[in-house]
């Protein structure tokens, strides 16, 4: 990577951030993959070791927009301030929608889509993923932002397989395809044609039945010739001569890599770009890499910057890691910074690029801040500090009084131990601390975490020295204790919870481990 660079994630709301730290013309390619505006709640699901799902939901975000004052300020910003076709488009949208759902969000989307056209460079590229719900809206969006003359495809990506319910396919035809809108700044910029290798069955026309030196061969008809092209495929021994047409021997090592991709993306049994299950981490709208792969290698360079201003459990940034690009990503949830460095440093170790995250508190001022401004935001990023998952959603139901799990296994019987977190952002009491105890012991944890923004109190320490010890099995005279208080200040200081780390940690499905591409090695995979 460029020895100044360091590729980042940002933890906030996309336009903000694009707004204070993303320069102009800075970015080679854009892909987003932002909500659709589907009236959908998108739930984590944390599978367990054995692959069943987790009952832990948790909400990563609510895809539902409403007309308020917010989307009211923003559309003013963007008809007085933004570009005029762009506002032109949005009063007409208003005339004909209204002001409801739907105009929020191409409210929302039309002001982040300006500063999008900002960064992007010249030779720039972007990719907008949608579904149906809006893409039609999105579509006209983008004409106003980036200009008509610069949409250069319209890609349909099969999805796969089919999940609808019986319901819906006995009411319509079944609905199974995203769409993406691939738009440049102007009409120089990257582009590598993508090919997707021969099948086999295609592969298999090809003979030699008359042995020839050059290999096999198949018979092509000769559509437009001349007399010079016949007799150098005379003189070649090409020609085929006798039918009531020309024909000429096409060898099978003439062909290029693959036949050419083109706008409608499938799995057709030779490139598989739908996500397979060990791909999957349990985050809502993932996407799989191949399809990113794709996007990638058509649209940038080695050492070119990615950005994904939606990057939930950031498929992107993982694939640009993956293939030498320098990388942004932006997410509005600790939940989603929290799965994306798990899965960059799970899939590249040693190999993954010097990466900082901005955005998230660095110090006890920056934790009671965030603690203040969101307390659902704090617990997950507490939660992050000791690598715990959620337990539950918040934002449902009754607190159970278990905000977080850690697995560990410090045994050969292939059963975890478990470790329950509980996150405090307020006042904190000796009742608490015995309440926890008794959480841990009704869930069959071997340790309980109490985290606290506040600094403990002296009863508060005995009542946790009084749960006694946890002492592994296989390892006897090892004791680690059973409640365990840490406060934000001394996590941030490097203070770690005290558990057996005898094997890898199982509290999140871990991605596969990849290797990085050969530097500046030139690769047709598809």
């Amino acid at each position: 990577m460029t020895d100044q660079w360091r590729n980042k994630l940002y933890f906030g709301d996309n336009l903000d951030i694009m707004r204070r730290y993303i320069e102009d013309e800075s970015v080679d390619l854009i892909y987003l993959d932002p909500p659709f505006n589907s009236n959908s709640t998108y739930n984590v699901l944390f599978s367990e070791r054995n692959g069943s799902a987790s009952s832990a939901q948790i909400t990563a975000f609510e895809d539902t927009w409403h007309w308020d004052l917010k989307a009211e300020e923003t559309y003013r910003e963007v008809v007085s301030e933004g570009p005029r076709k762009l506002a032109d488009l949005l009063q007409a949208l208003r005339t004909f929608l209204g002001t409801n759902d739907m105009m929020a969000y191409l409210t929302m989307m039309a002001v982040r889509l300006v500063q999008m056209h900002r960064v992007l460079k010249p030779t720039g590229s972007i990719y907008l993923h949608c579904d149906p719900t809006a893409s039609h809206y999105l579509k006209v969006v983008l004409d106003a932002v980036f200009g008509p003359a610069n949409f250069r495809n319209e890609i349909i990506w099969k999805r796969s397989p089919f999940s609808g319910s019986s319901k819906s396919r006995a009411r319509f035809f079944p609905r199974n395809h995203d769409t993406l809108f691939m738009y440049t700044k102007t009409d120089v910029y990257t582009f590598h044609p993508q090919l997707i290798p021969y099948s086999e069955d295609y592969k298999a026309r090809f003979k030699n039945p008359d042995g020839d030196p050059r290999g096999p061969w198949q018979s092509v008809l000769l559509k437009t010739y001349s007399d010079d092209t016949l007799k150098r495929l005379k003189q070649e021994g090409r020609l085929i001569e006798g039918g009531s047409r020309l024909r000429y021997k096409f060898y099978l090592n003439e062909a290029p890599g693959g036949r050419p991709q083109n706008d409608l993306w499938i799995d057709d049994g030779v490139m598989q770009i739908n996500p397979v299950a060990k791909e999957r981490l349990g985050y809502p709208t993932q996407k799989p890499e191949a399809l990113l792969e794709r996007i990638i290698r058509a649209s940038s360079n080695e050492e070119d910057l990615v950005l994904d201003p939606f990057c939930g459990c950031g498929t992107a940034v993982a694939v640009a890691e993956r293939l030498h690009r320098r990388w942004i990503g932006i997410d509005i949830t600790h939940l989603a910074v929290s799965l994306m460095r798990h899965r960059l440093e799970d899939s590249f170790g040693s190999e993954l690029s010097e990466y900082e995250v901005v955005g998230d508190p660095k110090d006890l001022k920056g934790a009671e801040a965030l603690a203040q401004l969101d307390r659902f935001q704090f617990e997950w990023w507490a939660l992050g500090l000791v690598k715990a998952r959620p337990a539950q959603d918040k934002k449902k139901g009754a607190d159970s009084g278990i905000d977080g799990i850690i697995n560990f296994f410090d045994d050969n019987s292939g059963k975890a131990k478990k470790i329950v977190v509980q996150v405090k952002s307020g006042h904190v009491t000796r009742n608490q601390i015995a309440t926890l105890n008794s959480d841990r012991e009704r869930e069959g944890a071997e340790i309980g975490a109490f985290i606290t923004l506040e600094e403990p109190t002296g009863p508060m320490r005995t009542e946790a020295a009084s749960a006694g010890f946890y002492e592994p099995e296989f390892f006897p005279g090892t004791r680690y204790p059973r409640i365990q208080i840490l406060t934000i200040e001394e996590l941030l200081s490097g203070k770690k919870l005290e558990y057996p780390r005898v094997a890898p940690e199982a509290t999140f499905k871990r991605a596969e481990r990849k290797s990085k591409e050969l530097q500046s090695r030139q690769k047709e995979l598809w």
